[in-house]
């Protein structure tokens, strides 16, 4: 029985879906997908999906995935999306078709405890650090009862944690066979449980560096793998550049000044002036660090010349080569001594690989690529490609080697462009040669949702913009109580809203205003979902970057959502600037051809947090009068879902007070 036949049979009314998965619903577009899915398994090549929100497209990847016998490796936008399918949907399928199917999960090092690095972390942590010498003994204590090693186990651990890096290990300063606690090494577990499994889960960060360095044992595994399957596919672009260049942080060179130090002081004291070496090093990175000046946190200074910027070029020249000479003396001194212990041969080692990317800066951008800085509390340097179109095609689906001939590539998001043939996606991606699927949201939008554009507000460049969205944001939370999601474009704009949100609400209101930094990103959205809760105050989430997609409320835990500004690409980003420039030079429209699909996606995306299920209701609110007034708002209004237009703020309003009268599960439309 063909795959096809398996699959049209696991998703027909009265199938095994759908009498052991208790959420399962037929969707035609769901078994389209799957039927796809199922004959890309079989007969190899690329298929790119767009899946609407609701399609339910796990699923239409998963059962033709374990149906198929294949080896599958599946890869997700984030750590989040790996545990959920990794504890959640897969073994529910499993269970559900009764596969013979082993799983495992596997995560970049960095995510791992690191038993050596614990141990030199005890000795590293002073007395006079309380607070991160309780928290080290949780995890000293967590890590005689886990079994992976995995941080994302250990409760109230804050990724962000300075102590995290002290745990883990990273490609530089791992030792390898040579570290006294190999045996138990969790990193290595986890591999060899992929090189086991018949489906890996990993993330799109892991894929990405191994592609690039080779080293998280992605090298053995890929080969042995028929089937790749790329979910939130929207994201492989921008996290493909990240690791296909190359990058030098300052926070890099301070790490490894400590490193050696503390190091050298614990196992080689007295045979190297330790303290002279290391602060040699961090006085190079900081006068690095200096050149740049003062700017913005995340201000990006473009890099098209000899040095960045407005600096000078001969000081900026000179800073480089005595960060290149510090870090060629830190490969002198820890030759000397590399005999002791397996640490200075990994020491040295990243001495090394420092000096190289210093000399690799102290070069000339390579043709293709485009180079820029990072300035903030800490300097990146950066160069990358524009695109990951040349790897894909050399490097994945070009076959090297005859075993890997008929494999089988699969990308799926529910938002990857605003055109029949997902261009947005595709050309960057190098996959324009794929079949194309498109399957729209089974969702009723024109009854579910509310699309308002006020038309009496300021453009977004004007000062007062931020203020009119705070204030009506307000005037219309405080009817719902809460339940608002204000999404905003940038940073700066995110602590104007939020601001200016706190000033206009009323003496004695029981509303809060969270805004994205305040808290770990996970803990935000446990607090607004309790808003919705009986007794419980309201809240308005105000938040950028991350928060436009991810998010997934459903039910009236969120029933209006405020974009403050159409979601257009910042014109000063060097990376940005360099693709406009590439397009402007092949005689196309940067605006029409790269601006415009880019706000489409966005706006997209960040519109989609609004209706996540069938029983959804709520108002989308854009401040942005330039999608009623410029040409290319049809082309923006087109990308959304078709929702119902409202003209005035009263209709605006009677509408939330209907909402506050009914619950989501009444069928009856808004």
């Amino acid at each position: 029985m063909s795959l096809q036949t398996l699959v049209q049979e696991a998703f027909a009314p009265g199938s095994v879906l759908a009498r052991a998965v208790e959420e399962f619903r037929l969707r035609p577009g769901q078994t389209e997908m799957a039927l796809a899915v199922a004959r890309t398994i079989e007969q190899g090549g690329a298929l790119v999906v767009e899946a609407g929100t609701g399609v339910g497209k796990t699923f239409s990847y998963l059962v033709p995935a374990l149906l198929s016998g294949e080896r599958i490796l599946l890869s997700t936008a984030t750590k989040t999306l790996q545990d959920q399918l990794y504890a959640r949907d897969l073994p529910r399928l499993i269970t559900a078709l009764g596969v013979p199917v082993r799983t495992a999960l596997l995560k970049g090092r960095g995510s791992y405890l690191c038993l050596h690095r614990m141990e030199l972390a005890r000795h590293d942590i002073s007395s006079s650090e309380p607070g991160v010498a309780r928290a080290l003994a949780r995890i000293e204590i967590w890590a005689q009862q886990t079994r992976t090693g995995d941080l994302a186990e250990l409760p109230g651990l804050d990724e962000r944690s300075p102590l995290v890096p002290l745990v883990t290990s990273t490609r530089e300063n791992c030792l390898g066979s040579q570290c006294p606690t190999f045996r138990d090494c969790r990193v290595n577990l986890a591999r060899r449980e992929a090189l086991a499994a018949d489906v890996v889960v990993i993330n799109h960060h892991l894929f990405f560096a191994d592609l690039a360095v080779r080293e998280s044992g992605m090298a053995e595994l890929l080969p042995t793998v028929r089937t790749v399957i790329f979910d939130e596919a929207h994201q492989l672009n921008e996290t493909g550049v990240q690791f296909l260049g190359r990058q030098l942080s300052t926070g890099q060179l301070l790490d490894f000044a400590r490193d050696m130090l503390a190091c050298g002081l614990q196992q080689a004291r007295g045979l190297v002036d330790w303290s002279q070496c290391a602060s040699v090093l961090e006085r190079a990175a900081r006068d690095l660090r200096l050149c740049a000046g003062r700017s913005f946190p995340g201000t990006k200074q473009g890099w098209t010349g000899v040095a960045p910027g407005h600096i000078e070029p001969l000081v900026w020249r000179d800073a480089l080569v005595a960060l290149q000479n510090a870090c060629h003396e830190a490969v002198t001194a820890l030759a000397t001594v590399s005999e002791i212990s397996p640490d200075f041969v990994r020491l040295q080692e990243r001495a090394g690989g420092l000096a190289a990317l210093t000399d690799f800066f102290i070069r000339n951008c390579e043709p293709g690529s485009v180079r820029w800085l990072d300035v903030g509390s800490q300097l990146r340097l950066v160069e990358s490609p524009l695109d990951i179109s040349a790897a894909v095609q050399n490097r994945l689906l070009a076959p090297t080697e005859a075993a890997e001939a008929g494999k089988s590539w699969i990308f799926t998001s529910a938002t990857l462009g605003d055109d029949a043939a997902l261009s947005w996606f595709t050309e960057p991606c190098g996959l324009t040669q794929a079949e194309i699927l498109r399957v729209d949201s089974p969702f009723d939008y024109p009854q579910q949702a509310a699309l308002y554009v006020p038309a009496n507000l300021p453009k977004p460049a004007d000062p007062a913009h931020s203020e009119q969205v705070a204030a009506l944001v307000v005037r219309m939370a405080s009817l719902l109580g809460g339940r608002t999601l204000v999404l905003t474009t940038t940073l700066r704009a995110l602590r104007a809203v939020s601001e200016a949100v706190q000033a206009h609400l009323p003496e004695g209101t029981d509303l809060q205003v969270l805004a994205q930094g305040q808290l770990p990103k996970r803990e935000l959205m446990a607090r607004f979902r309790q808003g919705a809760g009986p007794g419980q105050p309201g809240c308005i989430l105000v938040a950028s970057a991350s928060f436009w997609e991810g998010v997934d409320i459903p039910g009236d835990a969120l029933q209006l959502v405020f974009i403050d500004k159409l979601p257009f690409p910042p014109p000063n980003d060097p990376l940005v600037q360099a693709r406009a420039k590439r397009l402007e030079e092949t005689g196309r429209s940067p605006f029409n051809d790269y601006f415009v699909p880019e706000a489409a996606v966005a706006f997209k995306q960040g519109a989609g947090r609004l209706i996540r299920r069938e029983t959804d209701r709520g108002v989308l609110v854009l401040c942005d009068t330039r999608l009623l007034s410029m040409g290319y708002g049809r082309r923006l209004l087109a990308a959304l879902p078709p929702m119902r237009r409202i003209r005035s703020e009263d209709e605006v309003l009677e509408l939330l007070a209907a909402l506050t009268r009914t619950s989501t599960t009444d069928p009856t439309s808004i």
